[in-house]
């Protein structure tokens, strides 16, 4: 006897077989269960997605049969499932794409025998016995406050808490509350970068130590294919309560999933760039939604206005805590914030006086400063200043980046590096120079400003970099923010990297250099991005209650009169997201409007515009549905229009109805489908569809 089953495999958006695939078995399946099927000539992992009541007309000579199926693990649960269908569908790739892009890799590879083996290794038996408080610090009135009202609500909950206000205590304890309501209970807790999960997988271990190593397990990109594998096996069996993880981790499979905690949820990481463009923010809060008694808790002192929003119209609960933890009031204030107006500063000075004389006083203090700027390297271009040559890449439309360290042109979209030219390629003038800064020149700046500065104790101070460069080995991060903590370091340059989420206890003045580039830019989200930036860097100084009434955030600017920095100097977030949502507002942008971006790769730029408004001149030939509520733009470039010799392009599609847009979006995919076939369109290399992207 055969039995029919649908089942997904992993098969990009644009193939012909993108969809579901009818194989037959010789044994009945569940939904759920992985198995081994032929794809071409290839073997593939699949999931069992629906059992078929027949062939649907496949003659049975031309069905193919599953090779076999992963013995000892259960079915990925129901509602695993509609959470992955959910993405494919909203973010419009193919469900095998989602589903198969959502397990770990070394699954696709072990055979039935090497799991078997990984299955029958000893698990945890220990179980959480209830939550004690006698080693714990007391929670704040605003903490204990936060608390009560999220157990009194079950709405998505966003906890708006300043710097340094005790929000990781908030989630400790509510993690802890619900492991302890329900033994079998699961909670899984997500931040934006990977550098910041040994941090929390550490506080977490340690406050849930009774738990045993085994039931604390990360995910994220950064974990070997094993250690992955290991952590989806033990989150899968349940015998992992806490999961942490980056954004991959929103697809973990939790059959007692209770709690979903995102931190920092303002972050642009928690939006994948590549193959699936979803949100994990927003995953997490339809995940919450279909899972059985599940809360979500969204966390962050600069929150996404998408966020916001959903407050001030109710759909959201809103947690706050305005004050830093430190008992007095003034200990727990925050950073006073010093606007340097660059105009009045000496021309071409990058470090201004000012500034530099506060630095000076910090070390003199055995206090540490932290000097941000978010662009690594020596500098952004190197140029000839008598026949106008630059740095440009011979593949992208951008410049290479001088890296003086290792004397090297390096672009940061490619990878093409090359050694810096000892005379001007183009006139053969030995006098090259770099243009602007990054954070190495930078570096090498304050360490000649400040080389007469010593320690209290007379001893030469210490400047240290942390940035994408200086983190490149394994266990270099770790072993820079150890000196840091140590208080090895008195001045600590880096990106943005290190203007969040670490909790730095000797710093005591923070100074962004050059943030004014994101004022004026055409992004209509850069604002946002800025104030959030800018807001969490300045939460990095003062974090010891102590220190925390002389702390200062300093940001060298060329416009002081800015409404953004008349909203950061009062730290008042609430007054910057009701001008920035009245402006989008106006404009019909998020939240207010909703957007997806077309995207097209050729060798020519003409192709892939054209590709774009053939496809766009198809569905409104054919008035599709939804059609009469959405408005596409014409292709234009993207903004680095060449990246490793493939010309870009896209096309904004715009629609005030989140539902016209998706119905828009589903019925355009065969037309692009089809046009992608047209002769003109034959040497288009790929195209995509992001969904509320986060850059237009």
């Amino acid at each position: 006897m055969s039995y029919w089953l649908s089942i997904v495999v992993a098969t990009p958006a644009h193939s012909n077989v993108a969809g579901a695939l009818t194989y037959r078995s010789e044994w009945p399946l569940a939904p759920g269960c992985l198995v081994r099927v032929p794809l071409g000539r290839r073997e593939v992992l699949g999931v069992v997605w629906q059992a078929l009541p027949d062939s649907g007309g496949l003659p049975e000579a031309q069905a193919r049969a599953v090779l076999g199926a992963l013995d000892g693990l259960a079915p990925l649960s129901d509602t695993w499932r509609r959470l992955v269908a959910f993405t494919a569908s909203y973010y419009q790739r193919s469900i095998g794409e989602a589903a198969l892009a959502a397990l770990p890799p070394q699954l696709r590879e072990l055979s039935t025998l090497q799991l078997a083996r990984r299955l029958k290794r000893p698990a945890a038996t220990e179980t959480l016995p209830p939550e004690t408080t006698t080693d714990l610090t007391a929670l704040s009135a605003e903490q204990a406050r936060a608390l009560t009202e999220l157990d009194a609500d079950t709405r998505p909950a966003l906890l708006f808490g300043a710097t340094g206000s005790g929000k990781t205590e908030v989630y400790l304890r509510a993690a802890a509350q619900v492991l302890a309501s329900d033994a079998s209970a699961q909670v899984l807790v997500m931040v934006p970068e990977i550098n910041l999960t040994p941090q929390l997988q550490a506080r977490f271990e340690a406050r849930f130590a009774h738990l045993g190593k085994a039931q604390v397990v990360a995910m994220h990109s950064g974990l070997t294919p094993a250690q992955r594998l290991k952590s989806w096996l033990a989150a899968h069996a349940g015998q992992a309560r806490l999961v942490l993880g980056t954004r991959m981790a929103i697809f973990a499979s939790l059959p007692n999933l209770r709690l979903i905690v995102v931190d920092e949820e303002h972050d642009p990481s928690y939006k994948q760039q590549e193959g699936a463009r979803y949100s994990a923010r927003d995953l997490a809060v339809y995940r919450a939604s279909i899972e059985k008694a599940c809360r979500v808790l969204l966390g962050s002192a600069t929150p996404s206005l998408e966020s916001w929003q959903a407050t001030e119209t109710g759909r959201y609960q809103r947690l706050s805590m305005h004050e830093r933890i430190g008992g007095a009031a003034q200990a727990g204030s925050l950073p006073a914030v010093r606007l340097v107006d660059m105009n009045h500063q000496p021309k071409h000075a990058t470090i201004a006086p000012p500034l530099l004389d506060a630095i000076s006083q910090r070390i003199a203090r055995g206090e540490q400063s932290l000097i941000f700027l978010n662009r690594r390297g020596y500098a952004p271009v190197l140029a000839c200043h008598d026949c106008g040559w630059k740095s440009e890449c011979p593949h992208c439309s951008a410049y290479r980046v001088f890296h003086k360290i290792d004397r090297t042109l390096r672009c940061h979209h490619c990878g093409f590096t090359e050694r810096v030219p000892r005379a001007c390629p183009s006139c053969g003038n030995i006098d090259i120079a770099p243009m602007g800064k990054g954070t190495e020149r930078l570096e090498e700046h304050i360490t000649e400003l400040l080389a007469g500065v010593t320690r209290p104790g007379g001893e030469p101070l210490r400047i240290a970099r942390i940035d994408a460069d200086t983190t490149r080995l394994k266990g270099a991060l770790e072993s820079q923010l150890a000196s840091v903590h140590a208080g090895e370091v008195d001045v600590l340059v880096g990106t943005q990297m290190i203007a969040k989420g670490h909790d730095f206890r000797h710093i005591t003045l923070v100074a962004a250099i050059n943030p004014d580039s994101a004022l004026f830019s055409s992004d209509f989200r850069a604002p946002e991005r800025l104030f959030g930036l800018l807001m969490q860097a300045a939460g990095r100084a003062g974090r010891d209650a102590e220190r925390g009434a002389t702390s200062e955030m300093w940001v060298q600017t060329f416009h002081p009169q800015h409404p953004l920095f008349a909203a950061l100097k009062k730290h008042d977030y609430p007054a910057f997201a009701a001008q920035e949502l009245k402006e989008r507002e106006a404009a019909g942008m998020s939240p207010f409007g909703f957007s997806a971006l077309v995207r097209a790769e050729a060798r020519e730029q003409a192709v892939a515009q054209g590709f774009l408004n053939a496809a766009a001149a198809a569905a409104q030939a054919q008035q599709l549905p939804g059609a009469d509520a959405v408005t596409p733009y014409p292709a234009v470039p993207m903004t680095i229009q060449r990246v490793a010799n493939i010309e870009r392009a896209q096309m904004l599609v715009e629609s005030p109805s989140r539902a016209a847009l998706q119905r828009f979006l589903a019925a355009w995919q065969p037309l692009l489908h089809q046009t992608r076939q047209e002769g003109d369109f034959k040497s288009l290399i790929r195209w995509a569809i992001d969904v509320d992207p986060l850059a237009i």
